[in-house]
């Protein structure tokens, strides 16, 4: 028998029958009033598991799993005990809260405080819950399943509570929290319980969650190592028991070496040249030395090349092309200074019938543009003609230009 857990078990009955008037009290009114009763009481309680306090600004509570004691003893069908299944306690919240606006529009006061108090008392129920499943899975987690001996019992119970897991993340997709603010409207008291409370505890979950997973999967990666190199043993053990006289061969004199011996480090190491070492400033200048010997004899070593014909006359042509180009920009710009006169780049194009493509055209004025310098730019005003491009965000298609002066 377990003295210790028998200890606290005595200790904490005895707490509720010492304190069952002020547990009532808590009951009965949904929170402590801790002015009427000791610092000394109050910490001991919540030591033992039966007040605590949902958030720093609230008041003391009665745990879920003592009202849910108390609920089914007194058989009380005012307080009904929340179904573990998440969208059960949702449906409850929603229902609850359309009894508290219901009855705040018929100014029925005293009856919205009790359905207030109810929906107060499963919100934080439920949050102590999601809470004490987290705490749960964390605790078995941490002592890496000590409460079994085998490592197959300790995969399996892996397996289990990443099963549990997958599970309350299913249901944790109940939470519609839209439809929540939605039900709760503009009330102060109801946001705060169906948003605020919720969205908090559910974010804390989901995090704590995300961990629970990973500390799983490393535990039975872990797990499944160990029985890995357990069966490898234990085979190694049967073996010698069916052959005693069994001796391992020398491995170094085959000529194909078992992948499994064959790990042996390479005999020279990568190094690298360290040109700090004054000891060796002669070798290094030695070495160099004959660099740049062995160029010069591989210099001398090359035949002489023989001379080339080079045709230029295709680069005199594009050099041709390419001045007429810059020219007749030059020539816009001088036409537009002259006449004053706002001008595109196309009407101008097809004024003087270049020959020209008019997109090459359209880039070389914009180009021209660029090529002047900051004073001379501020004597132009240059507009783009085009539209965005229809797939490619970011994209601007330029049609064409507009020249003027400013």
């Amino acid at each position: 028998m377990n003295q210790h857990l028998q200890h606290a078990g005595i200790k904490l009955l005895n707490a509720l029958s010492r304190h069952a008037e002020l547990i009532m009290q808590v009951y009965l009114s949904g929170s402590l009033d801790e002015s009427k009763h000791g610092p000394k009481i109050i910490e001991n309680l919540c030591q033992l598991g039966i007040l605590w306090r949902p958030e720093s600004d609230t008041q003391l509570r009665l745990k879920s799993a003592v009202r849910n004691l108390l609920e089914g003893s007194l058989h009380d069908e005012r307080n009904r005990q929340i179904d573990a299944n998440i969208g059960s306690a949702l449906a409850s919240l929603k229902t609850l809260a359309q009894h508290y606006k219901e009855a705040l529009h018929h100014s029925r006061y005293a009856e919205s405080e009790a359905h207030l108090s109810d929906l107060t008392e499963h919100v934080y129920a439920l949050t102590e819950s999601l809470s004490n499943n987290v705490r749960v899975l964390f605790s078995r987690i941490n002592n890496e399943f000590g409460y079994v001996s085998s490592i197959d019992a300790k995969i399996r119970e892996n397996e289990l509570a990443q099963s549990q897991v997958s599970e309350l993340l299913k249901q944790l997709e109940m939470f519609r929290f839209d439809e929540l603010s939605e039900q709760a409207g503009s009330n102060r008291e109801l946001r705060h319980l169906m948003v605020v409370t919720l969205q908090h505890s559910f974010s804390k979950v989901i995090q704590e969650l995300s961990i629970v997973q990973a500390r799983l999967l490393e535990l039975i990666g872990r797990f499944r190592e160990f029985k890995g190199r357990t069966q490898l043993l234990k085979g190694f053990l049967l073996h010698m028991e069916h052959k005693p006289d069994f001796k391992p061969g020398n491995y170094t004199q085959l000529s194909q070496v078992p992948m499994l011996f064959n790990q042996a480090a390479a005999l020279i190491k990568p190094a690298a040249v360290d040109v700090h070492r004054l000891e060796h400033e002669q070798d290094l200048q030695h070495l160099v030395g004959m660099i740049k010997a062995f160029n010069r004899s591989n210099l001398r070593a090359q035949p002489e090349r023989a001379a080339q014909n080079i045709q230029v006359e295709q680069q005199s042509a594009a050099q041709f092309a390419e001045d007429k180009l810059r020219l007749a920009v030059e020539a816009y710009f001088c036409q537009v200074i002259d006449t004053g006169v706002r001008l595109t780049a196309l009407d101008y194009h097809q004024q003087h019938e270049l020959e020209f493509d008019p997109e090459v055209w359209i880039y070389q004025v914009v180009g021209g543009y660029q090529a002047l310098g900051m004073d001379e730019q501020n004597y132009f005003a240059l507009d783009t003609t085009g539209e965005p491009h229809p797939i490619y965000t970011g994209n601007y298609i330029i049609r064409d230009v507009e020249l003027g002066l400013r």
